[in-house]
């Protein structure tokens, strides 16, 4: 029985260790990141600030990433020349 034990304990122990690496990969697509919360902090609008205020720092960053991508198509679109 002992040795039943012996070879049990160690293989449930690795099949643990293999299961929460498969969570902490999914969880480190959807977890924020340091510095986006602090470019966010130094740069959000009023309507960010009340999202984070009434809906949380996912939906706050959802719109300063909107905002920031739509920048970034705005200058796109003026640099590409019009045929």
């Amino acid at each position: 029985m002992t040795a039943w034990f012996v070879i049990a304990v160690p293989i449930v122990i690795m099949f643990f260790a293999l299961f929460m690496e498969r969570v902490e990969a999914r969880l480190r697509h959807v977890a924020v990141q340091e510095d986006e919360v602090e470019e966010f902090l130094e740069s959000a609008r009023p309507d960010e600030v009340r999202a984070l205020y009434g809906h949380g720092i996912g939906r706050a960053l959802e719109l300063f990433r909107l905002r920031r991508l739509g920048g970034r198509a705005r200058s796109l679109r003026q640099r590409r020349p019009r045929r």
